[in-house]
């Protein structure tokens, strides 16, 4: 007989860029543990409808919002509207990220300014947003920023999306420093090479041959990999754990 978890009952979780791929997972597996989860979207509503259904199927509550995480008027003004129409926030999941690649002495501005603006500003975008809410939550109040090993080690055509992580870990750090004090923790959860659309898309199969020899598991994590971790941090067994870097790799990084 399966256990029932629901250490998140009563919980209000935001996680962006939620329609599909690794924060589809994610939402889902907050939605299993009882939360209200608010899906973020940039552009794809019929997606995000997709993953609330997702949501409430696995035992959750869900709602849909649309907005970019890189404008920042935007953001202030939709998690203002979360808390007036959910009764506040709990958990704060910044997925949100794009991934521009391309070789140092040929990357433009432009990509470097969208990878940055989605992926570090717009994750800071909602940290400043949402913390007056968080805070009011107190032991309850969670942060989790989804980094990558990338961040960590780097890779080679990655400058702008490695920077970018590697950012996002150091403001998980100063942000679990910040609001400590109030019982709130923050985390980063840091995904090595994961199965998802853009993965399948963008990984001929000579690429991924290679790529499994770095990986000692011998497999490319699943979204549910992630989420696992996530929903381990978002919930009262991960009430002492802040300021750290949880790496889901496969081994890849050690």
């Amino acid at each position: 007989m399966a256990i029932i978890d629901k250490a998140l009952a009563g919980r209000v979780a935001l996680v962006t860029g939620a329609s599909r791929g690794i924060g589809r997972g994610i939402a889902v597996a907050l939605g299993r543990r009882g939360a209200k989860v608010i899906i973020n979207y940039a552009s794809r509503e019929d997606a995000a409808r997709e993953c609330a259904a997702e949501v409430e199927a696995a035992g959750g509550q869900a709602a849909i919002a649309g907005f970019d995480v890189a404008n920042s008027a935007a953001v202030t003004e939709a998690i203002k509207a979360i808390g007036k129409d959910h009764g506040g926030l709990d958990i704060l999941v910044n997925n949100a990220g794009v991934a521009v690649n391309g070789m140092l002495m040929r990357f433009t501005d432009e990509a470097w300014a969208k990878t940055m603006n989605t992926n570090l500003a717009g994750a800071f975008h909602c940290l400043r947003a949402a913390s007056m809410l968080i805070l009011k939550a107190k032991d309850a109040g969670r942060i989790i920023n989804i980094t990558s090993v990338v961040g960590e080690q780097g890779n080679g055509g990655q400058l702008a999306y490695s920077a970018s992580k590697a950012g996002l870990i150091g403001m998980t750090m100063t942000t679990a420093r910040e609001l400590a004090s109030r019982g709130v923790t923050c985390n980063a959860v840091s995904p090595g090479f994961i199965e998802t659309d853009m993965t399948a898309e963008h990984l001929p199969e000579a690429a991924r041959a290679k790529l499994m020899e770095q990986i000692p598991l011998g497999r490319i994590g699943r979204s549910e990999d992630v989420a696992n971790a996530v929903a381990f941090l978002a919930g009262p067994e991960a009430s002492y754990i802040t300021g750290q870097v949880l790496r889901v790799n496969g081994g890849m990084l050690m």
